[in-house]
């Protein structure tokens, strides 16, 4: 085995920092006296760099770091052992090796996507999952297994959106989201330094469908009135709603009305008064005849429990759309 120097040395170039504001960290690699410089696919901001230390202040960034620079070592003892002498061309081209999977749209995905699945944010996750699926389904339509970022082209981003769109009949809110999680693939490998930039950056988003609508109206307030439901749950949800709508109380409010909150003035006149849950701030509202009628019906002397038995929010929302699709509203 031959004698051999070796060095390694993380940096940013400050004359090339991008649009976010970050500049790539690079590492100089020297084998014998040659150097070579090869991207770490990690960038913070200038401010963030310690030069005397070749350290990131950001301890996430800062930990990758360290791991990319065990792992340039790893493979430079490893080369060593096994060849017996050793380039920094050689070096150099295994850690690129090393990265290729990197270079590849749905294997980069999945690794983002994996994150996500380890991390707290399972909600998120779950949409992360569903928009990779769907790009993954369209890869496979072109008879490909994976794409090399380098073969993406504006081309692509547009049959995607057609894909999307004529063969899985998407809606255009959907079809958004689809492209959302697309570019950001694209702006990751451009910031670990794959690819020089996003090729389909200039795609267009679908516009916006008109919203739909926020309330009712008056005639079907008055047919949701006088059109009780057969269905219990669906009968409950029913009255709520108009409990909640002659009284401004939202869901939570309604939910976690208790009896001791409903008082009765000099007149006989009920009224509730209590804090909102989500502000704190203390309401008061006159019952409506009609609200007086409705909460009559349920729980108004045991104070250990609610007034109205009402389920999960999920479980109610699930109701009133059953509670509309009947109206007909």
């Amino acid at each position: 085995m031959s004698r051999s120097t070796f060095s390694i040395l993380p940096y940013i170039n400050r004359q090339k920092v991008k649009a976010d504001g970050t500049a790539n960290i690079l590492c100089r690699i020297t084998v014998d006296g040659k150097s070579a410089a090869i991207s770490t696919g990690i960038s913070c901001t200038p401010s963030e760099w310690n030069a005397k230390k070749g350290e990131v202040r950001n301890a996430r960034d800062n930990g990758r770091l360290a791991s990319f620079l065990a792992e340039v070592k790893d493979k430079y003892n490893s080369l060593l052992t096994t060849n017996g002498i050793i380039t920094v061309e050689m070096l150099k081209a295994v850690l690129k090796d090393k990265d290729t999977t990197g270079r590849f749209l749905l294997n980069f995905g999945d690794t983002i996507v994996e994150w996500y699945r380890t991390s707290k944010a399972r909600q998120t996750f779950l949409h992360k999952r569903t928009w990779q699926k769907n790009l993954r389904a369209f890869v496979h339509s072109l008879d490909k297994d994976d794409i090399a970022f380098e073969d993406i082209d504006e081309n692509f981003g547009e049959e995607y959106k057609l894909f999307l769109k004529r063969d899985q009949g998407r809606i255009d809110s959907y079809v958004n989201h689809c492209l959302l999680w697309l570019n950001m693939l694209m702006y990751k490998a451009v910031d670990r330094s794959i690819i020089r930039f996003n090729p389909i950056a200039k795609i267009g988003y679908e516009k916006k469908a008109a919203p739909k609508m926020t309330h009712i109206s008056k005639a079907d307030f008055i047919k949701m009135l006088s059109t009780p439901m057969a269905d219990e749950r669906t009968e409950l949800a029913r009255r709520c709603f108009i409990f909640a709508s002659l009284t401004s109380l939202s869901y939570i409010d309604v939910k976690k009305l208790y009896p001791h909150h409903i008082s009765e003035n000099s007149d006989g006149r009920k009224f509730i008064r209590k804090e909102r849950e989500k502000t704190g701030v203390e309401f008061f509202v006159p019952l409506h005849p009609i609200a007086e009628k409705i909460l009559s019906l349920y729980n108004t002397t045991d104070d250990s429990k609610p007034v109205f038995p009402l389920g999960e929010k999920k479980d109610i929302y699930l109701d009133v759309h059953t509670l509309g699709m009947v109206l007909g509203i």
